[in-house]
Protein backbone atom coordinates (compact mmCIF):
# COMPACT_ATOMS: atom_id res chain seq x y z
CA UNK A 1 0.00 0.00 0.00
CA UNK A 2 1.18 3.59 -1.08
CA UNK A 3 1.35 6.36 1.24
CA UNK A 4 -2.21 8.08 0.31
CA UNK A 5 -4.07 4.66 1.14
CA UNK A 6 -2.59 4.52 4.81
CA UNK A 7 -3.08 7.80 5.32
CA UNK A 8 -6.80 7.88 4.07
CA UNK A 9 -7.12 3.86 5.93
CA UNK A 10 -6.12 5.03 9.24
CA UNK A 11 -8.28 8.38 9.20
CA UNK A 12 -11.27 5.51 7.95
CA UNK A 13 -10.74 3.35 10.69
CA UNK A 14 -9.63 6.16 13.83
CA UNK A 15 -12.88 8.17 13.21
CA UNK A 16 -15.20 5.67 13.24
CA UNK A 17 -13.66 3.64 15.96
CA UNK A 18 -13.67 7.77 17.73
CA UNK A 19 -17.47 8.31 16.66
CA UNK A 20 -18.56 4.73 18.72
CA UNK A 21 -16.34 5.49 21.67
CA UNK A 22 -17.59 8.94 22.24
CA UNK A 23 -21.25 8.19 21.31
CA UNK A 24 -21.84 4.75 23.25
CA UNK A 25 -20.84 6.68 26.80
CA UNK A 26 -23.14 9.20 25.94
CA UNK A 27 -25.56 6.22 25.15
CA UNK A 28 -24.75 4.61 28.59
CA UNK A 29 -25.15 7.97 30.68
CA UNK A 30 -28.54 8.53 29.34
CA UNK A 31 -29.63 5.27 29.68
CA UNK A 32 -28.23 5.11 33.31
CA UNK A 33 -29.87 8.27 34.30
CA UNK A 34 -33.20 7.26 32.76
CA UNK A 35 -33.47 3.63 34.40
CA UNK A 36 -31.21 3.97 37.67
CA UNK A 37 -34.52 4.37 40.01
CA UNK A 38 -35.76 0.80 38.47
CA UNK A 39 -32.58 -0.63 39.28
CA UNK A 40 -32.37 0.26 42.50
CA UNK A 41 -36.05 -0.05 43.18
CA UNK A 42 -35.65 -3.80 41.81
CA UNK A 43 -32.82 -4.21 43.60
CA UNK A 44 -30.83 -5.32 40.79
CA UNK A 45 -27.04 -6.62 41.66
CA UNK A 46 -23.86 -4.68 40.37
CA UNK A 47 -22.21 -7.51 38.52
CA UNK A 48 -25.76 -7.73 36.61
CA UNK A 49 -25.98 -3.95 35.60
CA UNK A 50 -22.31 -3.96 34.61
CA UNK A 51 -22.79 -7.16 31.83
CA UNK A 52 -25.92 -5.30 31.01
CA UNK A 53 -24.03 -2.38 30.02
CA UNK A 54 -21.64 -4.33 28.39
CA UNK A 55 -24.87 -6.07 26.35
CA UNK A 56 -26.11 -2.48 25.84
CA UNK A 57 -22.64 -1.51 24.05
CA UNK A 58 -22.26 -4.44 21.90
CA UNK A 59 -26.03 -4.50 20.71
CA UNK A 60 -26.38 -0.81 19.93
CA UNK A 61 -23.03 -0.27 18.47
CA UNK A 62 -24.03 -3.09 16.07
CA UNK A 63 -27.64 -1.77 15.55
CA UNK A 64 -26.04 1.75 14.68
CA UNK A 65 -23.25 0.19 12.61
CA UNK A 66 -24.24 2.31 9.00
CA UNK A 67 -25.16 5.14 10.84
CA UNK A 68 -21.67 5.74 13.07
CA UNK A 69 -20.08 4.62 9.64
CA UNK A 70 -21.59 7.08 7.33
CA UNK A 71 -21.14 10.33 9.36
CA UNK A 72 -17.72 9.15 10.14
CA UNK A 73 -16.41 9.12 6.79
CA UNK A 74 -18.48 12.21 5.83
CA UNK A 75 -16.88 13.91 8.48
CA UNK A 76 -12.96 13.30 8.08
CA UNK A 77 -13.85 13.46 4.01
CA UNK A 78 -15.15 16.58 4.76
CA UNK A 79 -11.85 17.53 6.62
CA UNK A 80 -9.65 16.53 3.56
CA UNK A 81 -12.23 18.15 1.05
CA UNK A 82 -12.01 21.81 3.13
CA UNK A 83 -8.13 21.38 3.55
CA UNK A 84 -7.36 21.07 -0.28
CA UNK A 85 -6.43 17.32 0.28
CA UNK A 86 -8.77 16.12 -2.14
CA UNK A 87 -7.87 18.28 -4.77
CA UNK A 88 -4.45 18.15 -4.16
CA UNK A 89 -4.86 14.30 -4.43
CA UNK A 90 -6.88 14.28 -7.85
CA UNK A 91 -4.60 17.13 -9.07
CA UNK A 92 -1.47 14.43 -8.67
CA UNK A 93 -2.95 12.30 -11.44
CA UNK A 94 -4.61 9.93 -9.02
CA UNK A 95 -8.25 9.02 -10.26
CA UNK A 96 -11.31 8.63 -8.29
CA UNK A 97 -11.51 5.17 -8.31
CA UNK A 98 -7.66 5.52 -7.11
CA UNK A 99 -8.89 7.79 -4.51
CA UNK A 100 -11.46 5.52 -3.01
CA UNK A 101 -9.62 2.12 -3.04
CA UNK A 102 -8.77 2.90 0.32
CA UNK A 103 -12.21 3.33 1.42
CA UNK A 104 -13.29 0.46 0.04
CA UNK A 105 -10.09 -1.51 2.18
CA UNK A 106 -11.45 0.22 4.99
CA UNK A 107 -15.08 -0.59 4.02
CA UNK A 108 -14.05 -4.35 3.85
CA UNK A 109 -12.85 -5.00 7.01
CA UNK A 110 -15.56 -3.28 9.30
CA UNK A 111 -17.87 -5.22 7.02
CA UNK A 112 -15.86 -7.93 8.36
CA UNK A 113 -16.78 -7.27 11.41
CA UNK A 114 -20.19 -6.26 11.62
CA UNK A 115 -20.43 -9.35 9.78
CA UNK A 116 -18.86 -11.50 12.66
CA UNK A 117 -21.13 -8.86 15.16
CA UNK A 118 -23.92 -10.10 13.38
CA UNK A 119 -23.35 -13.88 13.40
CA UNK A 120 -22.31 -14.63 16.63
CA UNK A 121 -21.36 -11.91 19.25
CA UNK A 122 -24.74 -9.20 18.53
CA UNK A 123 -26.80 -12.31 19.49
CA UNK A 124 -25.35 -13.45 22.72
CA UNK A 125 -25.17 -9.79 24.00
CA UNK A 126 -28.86 -9.33 22.80
CA UNK A 127 -29.84 -12.00 25.00
CA UNK A 128 -27.87 -10.71 27.99
CA UNK A 129 -29.75 -6.88 27.61
CA UNK A 130 -33.17 -8.75 26.81
CA UNK A 131 -33.59 -11.04 29.87
CA UNK A 132 -32.20 -7.99 32.05
CA UNK A 133 -34.59 -5.74 30.51
CA UNK A 134 -37.48 -8.19 31.18
CA UNK A 135 -35.94 -9.27 34.69
CA UNK A 136 -35.85 -5.49 36.20
CA UNK A 137 -37.65 -3.01 33.90
CA UNK A 138 -40.79 -5.02 31.78
CA UNK A 139 -41.92 -7.15 34.91
CA UNK A 140 -44.71 -9.13 34.46
CA UNK A 141 -45.14 -7.49 30.35
CA UNK A 142 -43.19 -11.16 29.68
CA UNK A 143 -46.23 -12.80 30.45
CA UNK A 144 -48.79 -11.14 28.00
CA UNK A 145 -51.09 -14.09 27.01
CA UNK A 146 -50.60 -15.25 23.21
CA UNK A 147 -54.00 -15.49 21.01
CA UNK A 148 -54.56 -18.57 18.98
CA UNK A 149 -51.47 -20.35 19.21
CA UNK A 150 -51.76 -22.72 16.69
CA UNK A 151 -48.43 -24.66 15.93
CA UNK A 152 -47.27 -28.26 14.13
CA UNK A 153 -45.29 -29.78 16.57
CA UNK A 154 -44.00 -32.80 14.62
CA UNK A 155 -44.85 -34.64 10.96
CA UNK A 156 -48.11 -36.71 12.91
CA UNK A 157 -49.02 -33.95 16.08
CA UNK A 158 -51.16 -30.72 15.73
CA UNK A 159 -51.64 -28.37 19.26
CA UNK A 160 -53.84 -25.69 19.77
CA UNK A 161 -54.85 -23.09 22.71
CA UNK A 162 -57.22 -20.23 22.51
CA UNK A 163 -54.54 -18.57 24.46
CA UNK A 164 -51.60 -18.91 26.89
CA UNK A 165 -49.64 -17.27 29.71
CA UNK A 166 -46.33 -17.73 30.08
CA UNK A 167 -45.63 -16.08 33.28
CA UNK A 168 -48.80 -18.81 34.73
CA UNK A 169 -47.45 -21.44 32.30
CA UNK A 170 -50.85 -21.93 31.72
CA UNK A 171 -53.40 -22.18 28.53
CA UNK A 172 -57.09 -22.08 27.50
CA UNK A 173 -59.03 -24.56 25.62
CA UNK A 174 -56.42 -26.61 24.74
CA UNK A 175 -56.47 -29.38 22.01
CA UNK A 176 -53.69 -32.23 20.26
CA UNK A 177 -54.74 -33.98 17.29
CA UNK A 178 -52.62 -36.94 16.17
CA UNK A 179 -52.62 -38.13 12.58
CA UNK A 180 -50.93 -41.37 10.60
CA UNK A 181 -51.18 -40.21 6.86
CA UNK A 182 -54.29 -38.58 6.22
CA UNK A 183 -56.37 -40.06 9.13
CA UNK A 184 -56.70 -38.56 12.83
CA UNK A 185 -55.94 -41.39 15.18
CA UNK A 186 -57.17 -39.60 18.65
CA UNK A 187 -57.66 -35.94 19.51
CA UNK A 188 -57.54 -34.59 22.96
CA UNK A 189 -59.16 -31.72 24.41
CA UNK A 190 -59.46 -29.43 27.60
CA UNK A 191 -60.60 -26.80 29.11
CA UNK A 192 -57.03 -26.04 30.56
CA UNK A 193 -53.40 -26.50 30.51
CA UNK A 194 -50.86 -26.30 32.77
CA UNK A 195 -46.60 -27.13 32.72
CA UNK A 196 -46.20 -27.99 35.95
CA UNK A 197 -42.32 -26.98 36.55
CA UNK A 198 -40.86 -29.36 39.37
CA UNK A 199 -41.90 -32.69 37.09
CA UNK A 200 -41.93 -31.35 34.02
CA UNK A 201 -45.43 -32.65 32.75
CA UNK A 202 -48.91 -30.84 31.96
CA UNK A 203 -51.39 -31.02 33.85
CA UNK A 204 -54.98 -31.13 31.66
CA UNK A 205 -58.17 -30.12 33.41
CA UNK A 206 -61.77 -30.95 32.00
CA UNK A 207 -59.92 -33.48 29.24
CA UNK A 208 -61.41 -35.70 26.84
CA UNK A 209 -59.50 -38.05 24.77
CA UNK A 210 -61.22 -39.41 21.82
CA UNK A 211 -59.90 -42.38 19.61
CA UNK A 212 -60.95 -43.01 16.44
CA UNK A 213 -62.08 -46.73 15.54
CA UNK A 214 -62.75 -48.28 12.58
CA UNK A 215 -66.17 -48.58 13.67
CA UNK A 216 -66.71 -46.84 17.25
CA UNK A 217 -64.84 -44.49 18.75
CA UNK A 218 -63.43 -44.72 22.61
CA UNK A 219 -63.64 -41.56 24.59
CA UNK A 220 -62.06 -41.40 27.77
CA UNK A 221 -63.48 -38.10 30.13
CA UNK A 222 -61.73 -37.10 33.36
CA UNK A 223 -61.63 -34.11 35.79
CA UNK A 224 -57.46 -33.43 36.18
CA UNK A 225 -54.80 -35.77 34.16
CA UNK A 226 -50.75 -35.05 34.77
CA UNK A 227 -49.54 -36.09 31.74
CA UNK A 228 -46.02 -35.82 29.06
CA UNK A 229 -46.31 -34.38 26.00
CA UNK A 230 -43.19 -34.30 22.77
CA UNK A 231 -43.40 -30.07 23.24
CA UNK A 232 -41.64 -27.83 24.97
CA UNK A 233 -42.74 -25.08 27.10
CA UNK A 234 -40.72 -22.81 25.00
CA UNK A 235 -41.59 -24.09 21.63
CA UNK A 236 -45.19 -23.62 22.34
CA UNK A 237 -44.42 -19.67 23.08
CA UNK A 238 -40.82 -18.06 22.28
CA UNK A 239 -40.56 -15.11 23.41
CA UNK A 240 -41.02 -12.04 20.70
CA UNK A 241 -37.05 -11.14 20.77
CA UNK A 242 -35.58 -14.72 20.75
CA UNK A 243 -34.20 -14.66 16.79
CA UNK A 244 -31.79 -11.89 17.66
CA UNK A 245 -30.45 -14.16 20.07
CA UNK A 246 -29.63 -16.78 17.84
CA UNK A 247 -26.25 -17.65 16.68
CA UNK A 248 -26.85 -17.57 12.13
CA UNK A 249 -26.95 -21.61 12.58
CA UNK A 250 -29.20 -21.53 15.22
CA UNK A 251 -31.06 -19.02 13.89
CA UNK A 252 -31.69 -21.16 10.61
CA UNK A 253 -32.34 -23.86 12.34
CA UNK A 254 -35.30 -22.45 14.58
CA UNK A 255 -36.70 -20.83 11.05
CA UNK A 256 -37.09 -24.51 9.98
CA UNK A 257 -38.61 -26.20 12.79
CA UNK A 258 -40.93 -22.94 13.19
CA UNK A 259 -42.15 -23.91 9.64
CA UNK A 260 -42.52 -26.93 10.23
CA UNK A 261 -44.96 -25.65 13.65
CA UNK A 262 -46.77 -23.15 11.61
CA UNK A 263 -45.58 -20.02 13.12
CA UNK A 264 -47.42 -16.85 12.35
CA UNK A 265 -44.12 -15.41 13.63
CA UNK A 266 -41.85 -16.73 10.21
CA UNK A 267 -41.22 -13.09 8.74
CA UNK A 268 -39.87 -11.22 11.46
CA UNK A 269 -37.30 -14.03 12.65
CA UNK A 270 -36.50 -14.57 8.38
CA UNK A 271 -36.05 -10.31 8.73
CA UNK A 272 -33.35 -10.56 11.33
CA UNK A 273 -31.67 -13.35 9.32
CA UNK A 274 -31.38 -11.94 5.90
CA UNK A 275 -30.25 -8.43 8.00
CA UNK A 276 -26.92 -10.17 9.27
CA UNK A 277 -26.03 -10.22 5.26
CA UNK A 278 -27.73 -6.97 4.44
CA UNK A 279 -25.78 -4.82 6.90
CA UNK A 280 -22.16 -5.39 5.80
CA UNK A 281 -23.20 -4.88 2.04
CA UNK A 282 -25.00 -1.28 3.33
CA UNK A 283 -21.48 -0.56 4.42
CA UNK A 284 -19.86 -0.49 1.28
CA UNK A 285 -22.58 1.26 -0.18
CA UNK A 286 -23.43 3.73 2.19
CA UNK A 287 -19.54 4.73 2.18
CA UNK A 288 -19.65 5.28 -1.65
CA UNK A 289 -22.39 7.70 -0.54
CA UNK A 290 -20.51 9.55 2.02
CA UNK A 291 -17.26 9.78 -0.09
CA UNK A 292 -19.35 10.83 -3.45
CA UNK A 293 -21.17 13.46 -1.04
CA UNK A 294 -18.59 14.91 1.11
CA UNK A 295 -15.05 14.99 -1.21
CA UNK A 296 -16.47 18.09 -2.78
CA UNK A 297 -15.36 21.49 -1.07
CA UNK A 298 -18.76 23.14 -0.48
CA UNK A 299 -18.85 27.26 0.88
CA UNK A 300 -20.64 25.85 3.82
CA UNK A 301 -17.87 24.04 4.41
CA UNK A 302 -18.39 20.76 6.87
CA UNK A 303 -21.40 21.75 7.97
CA UNK A 304 -23.61 21.07 4.73
CA UNK A 305 -22.07 18.25 4.67
CA UNK A 306 -22.49 16.70 7.87
CA UNK A 307 -26.80 18.38 7.10
CA UNK A 308 -27.21 16.28 3.58
CA UNK A 309 -25.53 13.38 5.30
CA UNK A 310 -27.69 13.09 8.61
CA UNK A 311 -30.69 13.00 5.92
CA UNK A 312 -29.30 10.59 4.04
CA UNK A 313 -28.44 8.51 7.19
CA UNK A 314 -32.54 9.55 8.81
CA UNK A 315 -34.04 8.29 5.20
CA UNK A 316 -32.03 4.74 5.22
CA UNK A 317 -33.08 4.20 8.45
CA UNK A 318 -36.22 4.88 7.61
CA UNK A 319 -37.18 2.81 4.62
CA UNK A 320 -35.28 0.22 7.06
CA UNK A 321 -38.01 0.60 9.63
CA UNK A 322 -40.78 0.77 7.46
CA UNK A 323 -39.93 -2.02 5.70
CA UNK A 324 -39.11 -3.91 8.65
CA UNK A 325 -42.55 -3.10 10.11
CA UNK A 326 -44.36 -4.03 6.82
CA UNK A 327 -42.54 -7.48 7.09
CA UNK A 328 -43.36 -8.17 10.63
CA UNK A 329 -46.77 -6.87 10.43
CA UNK A 330 -48.24 -8.19 6.91
CA UNK A 331 -47.27 -10.73 4.14
CA UNK A 332 -44.46 -8.01 2.92
CA UNK A 333 -41.62 -10.51 1.97
CA UNK A 334 -38.87 -9.97 4.60
CA UNK A 335 -36.28 -10.53 1.98
CA UNK A 336 -37.10 -7.75 -0.14
CA UNK A 337 -38.12 -5.52 3.21
CA UNK A 338 -34.16 -6.58 4.14
CA UNK A 339 -32.46 -5.82 0.79
CA UNK A 340 -35.14 -2.47 -0.51
CA UNK A 341 -33.03 0.04 1.22
CA UNK A 342 -29.44 -1.36 0.14
CA UNK A 343 -30.99 -1.67 -3.53
CA UNK A 344 -32.61 2.19 -3.24
CA UNK A 345 -29.41 3.57 -2.01
CA UNK A 346 -27.20 1.34 -4.40
CA UNK A 347 -28.58 2.84 -7.22
CA UNK A 348 -28.41 6.42 -5.52
CA UNK A 349 -24.45 5.53 -4.84
CA UNK A 350 -23.88 4.57 -8.19
CA UNK A 351 -25.40 8.26 -9.34
CA UNK A 352 -23.61 9.95 -6.74
CA UNK A 353 -20.06 8.27 -7.58
CA UNK A 354 -20.43 9.25 -11.34
CA UNK A 355 -21.27 12.33 -10.91
CA UNK A 356 -18.37 12.70 -8.24
CA UNK A 357 -15.84 11.43 -10.98
CA UNK A 358 -16.93 13.77 -13.22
Amino acid sequence: MKILDWYILKRYLFTFFMMLLLFIPIGITVSLAEKIGKILENEAPFNEVVMYYLDFTVYFAHLLFPLFLFLSVIWFTSKLANNTEVIAFLSSGVSFSRFLRPYMIGASLIAILALLLGMYFAPMASKGFNEFEYEYFKKGKKAVQDRNVYRQINDNDFIYVSSFNSQRKQGQDFTLEHFEGNKMIYKISAKNIRYIEEDSTYRLIDYVKRRVGKINDTIDVGRRKDTIFSFDLEDLTPVEYIAETLSYKELSNFIEKEKKRGSSNIGRYQLVQYRKWSLPVSVFILTIIAVAVSSIKRRGGMGVNLAFGICIAMVFVFFDKIFGVMATQSDFPPLIAVWFPNILFGILAVYLLYNAKR
